[in-house]
């Protein structure tokens, strides 16, 4: 799968990452897309495959899998931290 079509959610505006989605699929005419998130983004991960899929492009594209996993770093405060993550892959149908 090729990295440029990875999704990274953060704390931009939510619609900015259904556009991303929505322009992967049909501008840059990718098969799938990939979209990242981790900890308190995961909601809103799920939020725009959600949309993406049900709204702006609905029967075109749909959930093909969904990873969950950990990450543990350290903190700012030097603490070990476990943070969830999480990975949907959309792809055209």
């Amino acid at each position: 799968m090729n990295e440029d079509n990875s999704i990274f959610i953060g704390s931009k505006p939510f619609m900015n990452y259904v556009t991303s989605v929505v322009v992967q699929f049909t501008t840059k005419n990718a098969t799938e897309v990939l979209i990242k998130a981790r900890g308190k983004f995961i909601a809103r991960a799920v939020d725009v495959a959600e949309v993406a899929s049900k709204r702006f492009m609905k029967d075109q594209i749909g959930v093909k899998d969904i990873r969950i996993d950990s990450e543990e770093f350290k903190n700012k405060e030097g603490r070990d931290v476990r943070v969830s993550t999480i990975e949907i892959l959309l792809e055209k149908k």
